[in-house]
């Protein structure tokens, strides 16, 4: 049977450290029909390497995004090109892949007939520093990830959920594509609506990616933040109520304000003290599984990350505006 061609999009803002190597190996694997850059605006010289590397292959395109978001950049390369393959694949350049990625993904959806297949991800520290290390530790886990199904590799399963990499053209184009109004959790958004009109996604949880996390503190709070925000807005849309994993940490925020009245009261502090205390326990034990002396303090980005959330979620349900 032969392979139908693939379109590449790779949405992307200042990447210039992960693309030179990225558009080789996809420059490398036939699979490949269209590759396209829809980059948001790079200042760090990632538009030049795209157009040295569109030089020696015809197939890589260069695509403005002047929205400089994610989901305005997939839409935009989907619009123009879409009509050359019947499914596109959406690669994160803040990550590394597995060899055959592509070949593997278009195995999955013949095998399973899914309408977007999903795969896993493995956060991988790979500038050396502690930071990023605990940070990679906390996300590999339960204490940072809260059971997310993608953030652990096994079986394929169809779910409603997962991270995007495979999809079928026509049934994102049916779907409405990104909701550009989302600048963050808008895969979970296009998700809902994907399963809403009977597509089925597949998590092929033995296809795993390297994704690399933040490695500042000031990073991961904005990126989590940002989770938070894009959440509640999915949530507001679609008047969805919050899953399991996702109440705990809507709880964080209101528990680290109510600290603020230790002074007045002291016990207000108690739960927010409890739940710090937890996350650094618990941090020990991610980074005894770890074995890297970093990783025992896997406990600090882990609270980062629940706070961040917390409170971009609830900004987000009290103030909305903006995206």
């Amino acid at each position: 049977m032969s392979t139908p061609p693939l379109l590449i999009v790779i949405p992307c803002l200042n990447e210039a450290a992960h693309l030179p190597g990225l558009l080789a190996a996809l420059s490398a694997d036939p699979a490949a029909a269209r590759i396209v850059v829809a980059d948001g605006g790079s200042t760090d010289g990632g538009q030049d390497i795209v157009r040295a590397a569109a030089a020696a292959d015809p197939r890589i395109v260069l695509l403005d995004n002047p929205r400089k978001i994610q989901s305005a950049g997939v839409n935009r390369a989907v619009a123009a090109f879409g009509d050359e393959a019947p499914f596109f694949v959406r690669i994160d350049a803040h990550a590394g892949y597995p060899a055959h990625f592509l070949a593997t993904l278009l195995e999955a959806q013949a095998e399973s007939g899914a309408d977007s297949v999903t795969v896993s991800m493995h956060a991988k520290a790979h500038t050396g520093r502690c930071f990023q290390i605990a940070n990679a530790a906390a996300q590999n886990s339960a204490l940072g990830a809260g059971g997310s199904p993608h953030r652990n590799s096994g079986a394929r399963r169809l779910v409603d959920h997962g991270h995007h990499a495979l999809m079928r053209t026509a049934a994102f184009r049916a779907a409405g594509g990104y909701d550009e109004n989302f600048s963050h959790n808008e895969d979970a958004e296009l998700d809902h609506r994907l399963t809403a009109q009977g597509a089925r996604i597949l998590l092929a949880g033995d296809i795993v990616i390297d994704y690399y996390p933040r490695a500042t503190l000031r990073g991961l709070w904005r990126q989590y933040y940002m989770f938070g925000r894009g959440r509640a807005k999915t949530a507001a849309k679609h008047r969805m109520p919050l899953k399991p994993r996702q109440l705990a940490p809507a709880a964080i925020a209101p528990a680290a304000l109510a600290a603020l009245l230790a002074p007045l009261w002291p016990l207000a502090a108690l739960p927010f003290a409890l739940y710090l205390a937890l996350c650094l326990a618990l941090g020990l034990f991610v980074g005894a599984k770890n074995g890297a002396p970093c990783a025992y303090a896997s406990g600090a980005p882990a609270a980062i990350m629940h706070l961040a959330w917390s409170f971009g979620f609830w900004r987000q349900t009290l103030l909305g505006h903006a995206r």
